[in-house]
């Protein structure tokens, strides 16, 4: 199957201190995969990298066989935070900026998602709560028809039976050959959709494995393996 990541030989410093150091990681199409690792082990910064949005790594970072920048933007949507907005504006403002900026921003797509989610697209970004930020930013990088989709932490303000709703749901907004990449500390809650699992550990890629090959050594299946690597007791060879 054709890899729509491929990642050789990266690594980045920032400020002098090594963030991430000789990765090396393929994704196959359609796949969706867990990025885990504790805080500070470098799952954000990878994925700024893969979207285009940090500079200065060494290596290559090929997506669907495009190495430069704009081309990997422009398949790649990842779920940054709404910071560079005036908090004052309108949701629905920020649907506007979202569609003249990405062509393939699907206004109908946003509109089955945030109904989903039941967001108010009359509100202003100030009067939002940090959980339905989080649901808007979730709707905004679902609603692009792209190659690749980086979620970042993407749950953490938002209560636990949304939580999950998201997280069954997020499968069906997905085109068959796209990828997801989703970091979430929710280890338990993801799993039931991921294919793959990716750990960073030490600054590097420590394994990746399949889903179903985890679930079938750990009777308490990928949170219970993720643990046991930390703790120091993992079974691999």
């Amino acid at each position: 199957m054709t890899n729509t990541i491929e990642i050789s030989n990266l690594t980045y410093h920032k400020n002098y201190k090594s963030i991430l150091e000789d990765i090396n990681l393929n994704i196959e199409q359609g796949k969706t995969v867990g990025l885990l690792g504790e805080n500070g082990a470098g799952k954000t910064t990878l994925m700024r990298l893969i979207a285009g949005l940090a500079k200065g790594a060494h290596g290559t970072i090929k997506i669907a066989g495009q190495d430069a920048v704009a081309a990997k933007k422009a398949v790649v949507s990842f779920s940054e935070q709404l910071d560079g907005f005036n908090p004052s504006i309108r949701i629905e403002k920020i649907i506007s900026f979202y569609e003249d900026v990405y062509p393939d921003f699907s206004v109908d797509r946003y509109n089955q998602v945030a109904g989903f989610l039941q967001i108010d697209e009359g509100l202003r970004l100030s009067a939002l709560s940090k959980g339905m930020k989080e649901k808007l930013v979730i709707g905004l990088t679902l609603s692009r028809d792209t190659k690749v989709y980086l979620l970042d932490e993407p749950f953490g303000g938002i209560d636990s039976m949304s939580r999950k709703k998201i997280i069954q749901s997020i499968i069906k907004w997905k085109a068959p050959d796209a990828v997801i990449v989703v970091s979430d500390h929710y280890v338990s809650e993801i799993s039931s959709i991921l294919d793959e699992v990716v750990i960073i550990k030490d600054r590097r890629i420590y394994t990746q494995k399949s889903a179903e090959e985890i679930r079938s050594q750990y009777a308490e299946g990928i949170e219970q393996y993720y643990e046991s690597i930390y703790e120091g007791n993992d079974m691999d060879d």
